[in-house]
């Protein structure tokens, strides 16, 4: 029997109880469709830094380098650590480390879900570029606690990871509808956005089937409000990305079905798969976060590994448990019901 061994680090607050939830649903449609999955927990978190004074351990990269795959429930507890702390000390050096220079986040309406906008027909990929941009950490600050203090962050944005992070939305517009919007703000930012604009330019001509529209990162939150429903792939930098997906979390519902996968393509190292919606301390301990995102997150695990059949069933059986009510609405459903439901449906 085929075996993908699995990283788990449930995290924070509700990372604990979705990490769970996602778990039991991927080991059900596992042994339904015929292979396995072996998990492996780390308690890495909030907690664990409290305790230790590091988000992981020194050797953390190297213990998850001989996963197939990680599942990542929520991190931060900002009234304990900072999210500064928590985000540079566990997620960014695993995306980093393992070239996840691909963030992917689908936005569409479940049936049942009531979204906030009039449109109940749109369904929108938003690829991230993940590893440098905006979050690529260069700067610092001096003179600091003074009335002569500076803080510098240099936004660093490279040939290699831009045109990869393009192709590899051109290839997902390919696949889907033909359709590729590339979002910057070159008429303000002459440099660094408008070098993205060239480089996008130069790599439509490799692709001749994909219909490329550039597009100011204003415009294209309006788009996403006035007509999702005209969108089909949108890819944008690591900062105009991580704005545009939490807008596309929203017109899909709320953050409790906000599912992304942190993708190396070449498949030299494991990817990453998460919810998006963070740790939300203030309802940790009530037992009421929805699972979906998790589950949701888990299924395109399962695809990325290959494991396709298995994935479609997992989807199919999100659908049916919020066509029936179950787990739309934030709050009235408790995450083991939820859970129960998807996996009656399975």
């Amino acid at each position: 029997m085929k075996t993908h061994r699995i990283a788990l680090i449930p995290g924070d607050g509700i990372g604990a109880d979705v990490t769970e939830a996602s778990w039991s649903v991927l080991q059900k449609a596992a042994g339904s469709a015929g292979f396995a999955l072996e998990g492996t927990e780390f308690p890495w978190s909030c907690a664990f830094y409290k305790e230790t004074g590091a988000m992981m351990p020194q050797d953390g990269i190297e213990t998850l380098r001989g996963f197939d795959a990680i599942l990542l429930g929520a991190v931060g507890w900002p009234q304990q650590v900072p999210d500064s702390v928590s985000l540079h000390g566990l997620l960014l050096p695993i995306r980093k480390s393992f070239v996840q220079y691909a963030n992917i986040r689908p936005h569409r309406l479940l049936p049942g879900v009531q979204g906030p906008l009039r449109a109940d027909a749109f369904d929108i990929l938003c690829i991230r570029e993940n590893t440098e941009g905006e979050y690529s950490g260069a700067g610092g600050r001096i003179h600091q606690g003074t009335a002569n203090e500076v803080a510098v962050e240099t936004s660093i944005f490279t040939r290699t990871g831009v045109e990869r992070i393009l192709r590899f939305a051109f290839e997902q517009a390919r696949n889907r509808r033909g359709k590729l919007a590339s979002v910057t703000k070159s008429n303000a930012q002459k440099y660094s956005m408008v070098f993205w604009d060239e480089v996008t330019h130069q790599l439509a001509a490799d692709y001749p089937d994909v219909e490329v529209t550039s597009y100011h990162i204003d415009a294209m939150a309006a788009r996403m409000v006035m007509a999702p429903e005209s969108l089909d792939v949108v890819v944008a930098s690591n900062l105009f990305g991580d704005i545009l997906t939490d807008l596309g979390a929203a017109i899909q519902g709320g953050l409790g079905f906000a599912a992304s996968a942190n993708i190396n393509p070449d498949r030299s190292a494991p990817s990453m798969f998460e919810p998006v919606h963070g740790s939300a301390p203030d309802i940790a301990h009530l037992g009421i976060a929805n699972p979906i995102a998790t589950i949701w997150s888990g299924a395109m695990m399962l695809d990325h590994l290959g494991e396709t059949d298995a994935a479609a069933a997992i989807m199919a059986a999100i659908e049916r448990t919020t066509a029936g009510g179950m787990g739309t609405i934030p709050g009235k459903d408790r995450t083991e019901a939820i859970t129960a439901t998807v996996l009656a449906a399975l």
